[in-house]
Parts: structure tokens; sequence; C-alpha cells
């Protein structure tokens, strides 16, 4: 796993949801596991089944975000540049395309990204192409719905 970007906000959740599956979760599978076992044959028991597979993938999350909590670098928000798009930024943009409608995006890794918070991927198309640009830069962008022309109005934090 490479480099993942996450703020201060996004380490937390995570290692929150981390504790919840290392604890609660595991302890709630387990107890589900023993309830199974108890019906009998297991080559023919649903629950067990359904239970054995939860288990797995419990255990598959906990270790996809153990790597990526190993693989972290945190997004300073003290340090974010103001002067040019960076991981962090919250960009105010103009989409020409889009009769021109402004929006401001927060530029996150792609472990924090919520289209519907308004904080976009650093590896998405949008992302990817605010990446570098200063204020008063058009920059045009392809998206599954065709290209767009943006306009960078203002970089802050």
């Amino acid at each position: 796993m490479g480099q993942v970007h996450l703020t201060a906000e996004g380490v937390k959740k995570y290692e929150e949801k981390l504790e919840y599956l290392k604890t609660t979760a595991r302890t709630e599978i387990t107890e589900q596991i023993k309830l199974a076992r108890a019906f009998g044959d297991l080559s023919e028991n649903a629950e067990y089944d359904a239970a054995k597979t939860e288990q797995a993938r419990i255990e598959s999350e906990i270790a996809e975000i153990e790597a990526m909590l190993k693989n972290v670098m945190l997004i300073d928000e003290d340090s974010i540049s103001t002067s040019l798009v960076d991981v962090g930024a919250t960009v105010r943009v103009r989409l020409l395309s889009k009769g021109d409608k402004v929006v401001s995006y927060q530029l996150v890794g792609s472990a924090e990204a919520d289209p519907y918070q308004n904080r976009i991927s650093n590896e998405s198309p949008v992302g990817k192409a605010l990446l570098g640009h200063v204020r008063g830069d058009i920059i045009e962008v392809t998206t599954p719905g065709g290209i767009n022309r943006i306009e960078i109005l203002e970089i802050g934090k």
C-alpha cells in the first residue's frame, strides 16, 4: 500500500474505527459463532457460515486499516499553502461549464473523500487537475460527465 494522505481528523476517525473493530466487533462475532455452533451440524449451518464470513470481513477490514495507518502521510493543516492548490487546501472554484456555479472543495486523500461534503480526492479527475494551480487559473478537466472548465477563485486552508 502506498502513502495515504489523511488529516488529523481522518487519522482519529480510522483509529476509533480500528479500536471498535478490534474490541466490540470481534467480541460480537465470536459470540455469534459460539451461538451458531450450538445449532449442531456445521456442514449445513447457515448461521455459522454467515458468522464466519462476517468474521473474515472484520479481520480483513482490520488489516486494511492497520496497513493504511502505517502508511499515513499526515496533512499538516497549519502548513497548507494558500498560493497554490495542494492536498488539504480548500479551493473555491467557478464551474464555467455548469452555468458559472461557484463551489468550494477540500482536496483530501482518497480515504477521506466524500463528495456529499465537497471533500474530493487528490486522485479524482477534478482533484488531479486542480493540484499545483494558482488563483485565477482556468483548467479543463475530463470527467465522466464530459469536459469541464473550472476557474480557481480562491485557495484557503
